[in-house]
């Protein structure tokens, strides 16, 4: 099952750190950087109780429809379906392409593929809406994941025709290779939300696009 590849302007995929901010401020700075502008954002949980996980997703997925922004949750089908969300995002750990779909339809799909261009190439003709490759650079929230490299966005933007996610690490400092790349989106965790500065994080990364 192929769909058509996914419209949304380039620009920075917002991820939430809930793994170490409290729920007041994380909602606060989502906040902030919805209101700058950012074409994605993904609300990452993994808390195990579900009444608070899907309590916290309703909050910020509010805040995403205020300001236009498709709300993707993280791994979780059964969440994602229950509020409504925009699509989903899975791992190689996490349910497969095709029962995803059955259970959102036509909602957004995206899959983690790491350093692996065959897994990409199949989870577009799986029917994937976007892929993320990566981690690029040392990941604070996944300091042991796989490492890719540039020369692999290369070969897929000459294989895929759907939109291509970089992931990990990704500061203003280092991303203009990623951009040059021509990457569709560039998923940013600890870069906005462990910044001083949130707004100003957010409006840093904005303008590597305009660039």
């Amino acid at each position: 099952m192929k769909n058509k590849p996914v419209h949304i302007a380039s620009g920075i995929y917002a991820i939430t750190d809930c793994d170490n901010l409290e729920d007041r401020e994380l909602i606060g700075r989502s906040e902030e950087i919805l209101n700058v502008g950012v074409p994605l954002f993904q609300y990452r949980n993994k808390d195990t109780d579900q009444l608070k996980k899907k309590k916290l997703a309703l909050k910020l997925q509010s805040l995403c429809h205020q300001y236009n922004t498709p709300f993707i949750v993280n791994d979780d089908v059964t969440l994602a379906k229950e509020i409504s969300a925009d699509g989903v995002h899975l791992g190689q750990n996490d349910e497969s392409i095709k029962k995803a779909r059955e259970t959102l339809g036509s909602r957004m799909i995206g899959i983690s593929c790491y350093d692996d261009l065959n897994r990409a190439i199949t989870a577009e003709k799986a029917g994937a809406d976007y892929i993320a490759f990566g981690s690029f650079f040392p990941s604070l929230t996944k300091p042991d994941a796989r490492k890719a490299c540039l020369e692999l966005l290369t070969e897929a933007k000459s294989i895929l025709t759907i939109p291509i996610v970089a992931i990990g690490g990704i500061t203003p400092e280092n991303a203009k290779p990623l951009i040059d790349a021509k990457v569709d989106f560039l998923a940013i965790i600890s870069g906005l939300y462990s910044a001083p500065d949130t707004i100003k994080a957010t409006k840093s990364f904005n303008n590597l696009f305009k660039q």
